[in-house]
């Protein structure tokens, strides 16, 4: 649990190549990030509660907890970021952008951050709490060898606080509330966001756990609490069951004794993966690509990576001394596949043609022989639905994809028909409303959708073109 919390803290602190001048290290800081209410609300309400800003003030997770003893206690954890200002300044005091030392090391003026939490334990029972979650300004100053210069870092101070309320919603349930709240000001509302960050709390989230209980699974509450769970309103942030998974299922919904709620979209008992090294920083990183991509480094590069900032300094220092094992294992892991049941198959036996009417399988020479995206069809509902055909999204809530949600009774555009290796059919689609639409399909990137998660728009129909004369072609999406 600690490993996901830490990598939720660090998430796009510095993405590759880690150097300052790569533009995308200009702005960052993205996720949880808690402004000062005055900066938020600076352009005005677009309505009632909601500010005009896409960044927020506050952030706040409701979750259920059941109990199993009446003594039960509850661990709260607030963590963040605090953003501080590394000024590099010259051996007469003067502020400057970079300094190369008489060793050859190179400092740079950046941005950085401290982590801070707080902690609140307490009775689970009825009630409100409240405690300080904030930070001091503060100044260190580092001298940089033979009298070259220093380095000064200046922390402005994070105003907040968190409020605990535990509401009795039946015998044995809770209905926990946790709301963290920014409540400092900034000396100008309008100030630019890189100003505003300095009074932030950023990539905050928040870290439960309970003796004498357990959390209900707002995913997966069971059909008891089915409309506790729906009634929980979560802003900015989605709590998620911590821990290792359950063995089996339960009728009761799954439950943990420990919960992290995440301003990232995170499934139920998130993991890293074992074979992770360490942190790259990088939003939805792939160790062997970034780390692949990192030893392709020049040497200059490098050079400003370990200037830029000491966390990319660990990353240059771990992939340059990376064993070749380690390494090995980045390559990939088989997770999902069930035990092999039976007597173990001889060695297959040699590639015969397919018989008539028959495709021959995805390994033989031909497999894909018949197959054309761009005008195969697929039944639904008793609808023809191919290249061309509109249709209307419904993602399956449960084991569908995060983002795919997002897109529930959209309309869209079927592009594509796909079979996968193990005989299932994928529908490409671009969504109607995307305005990027148009340039997506020009490039060829589609969601993807099973058959039973669209339903067919009216006039879908197109011709079978296994029976049709005149096959309809639909558009063809580019191959770039």
């Amino acid at each position: 649990m600690a490993a996901v919390a830490d990598a939720v803290l660090y998430e796009g602190y510095l993405l590759y190549p880690y150097r300052r001048s790569s533009p995308k290290n200009r702005a960052r800081w993205q996720f949880g990030v808690l402004f000062p209410r005055d900066w938020v609300e600076a352009d005005g309400p677009v309505s009632p509660g909601v500010s005009g800003s896409a960044d927020s003030w506050y952030q706040q997770t409701e979750c259920l907890v059941r109990l199993r003893r009446p003594d039960a206690v509850v661990r709260l954890r607030v963590r963040y970021l605090q953003t501080q200002h590394k000024q590099v300044e010259n051996a007469d005091g003067r502020p400057v952008e970079s300094l190369t030392c008489d060793d050859g090391t190179v400092q740079l003026t950046f941005e950085e951050a401290v982590p801070r939490e707080a902690d609140l334990t307490t009775a689970l029972a009825e009630g409100q709490h409240t405690f300080t979650v904030g930070a001091p300004a503060g100044t260190d100053t580092q001298l940089l060898p033979s009298g070259a210069g220093r380095v000064v870092r200046h922390r402005a101070e994070v105003r907040a606080s968190t409020t605990l309320v535990a509401e009795r919603l039946g015998e044995d349930v809770l209905r926990l509330r946790v709301r963290t709240v920014n409540d400092g000001r900034t000396a100008d509302p309008r100030a630019p966001r890189d100003r505003a960050l300095r009074h932030a709390l950023v990539a905050t989230h928040t870290l439960l756990s309970v003796d004498g209980a357990e959390f209900v699974s707002l995913i997966d509450p069971g059909p008891a609490l089915q409309e506790a769970a729906r009634s929980c309103r979560n802003d900015f942030t989605f709590p998620v069951l911590g821990g290792a998974p359950p063995a089996g299922s339960s009728e009761d919904g799954a439950a943990s004794p420990l919960l992290l709620s995440s301003p990232i979209i995170l499934p139920d008992h998130p993991q890293v993966a074992p074979e992770s090294p360490g942190d790259l920083h990088d939003a939805g990183e792939i160790d062997e690509i970034l780390t692949l991509r990192t030893m392709l480094l020049t040497d200059e590069e490098k050079r400003e990576a370990r200037a830029t900032d000491a966390r990319a300094a660990e990353i240059l220092d771990r992939v340059d001394t990376m064993p070749p094992e380690v390494f090995g294992r980045l390559h990939g892991a088989i997770r999902s596949l069930s035990p092999a049941t039976g007597t173990p198959a001889a060695d297959p036996p040699a590639a015969e043609p397919p018989a008539a009417g028959r495709r021959a399988a995805w390994w033989q020479e031909g497999g894909d022989d018949g197959l054309s995206p761009t005008t195969d069809t697929v039944l639904v509902d008793g609808v023809r639905v191919g290249g061309g055909s509109p249709v209307r999204l419904r993602p399956r809530g449960k084991g569908a994809d995060a983002q795919d949600m997002f897109l529930v009774g959209r309309s869209a555009t079927v592009a594509a028909v796909f079979h996968d290796v193990d005989g299932s059919t994928r529908l490409a689609v671009t969504v109607d409303d995307d305005p990027a639409a148009e340039l997506h399909g020009w490039y060829g990137r589609f969601h993807y959708f099973r058959p039973d998660e669209v339903v067919p728009l009216g006039g879908t129909d197109v011709p079978d073109p296994a029976t049709a004369t005149t096959p309809s072609p639909g558009p063809t999406p580019s191959e770039a």
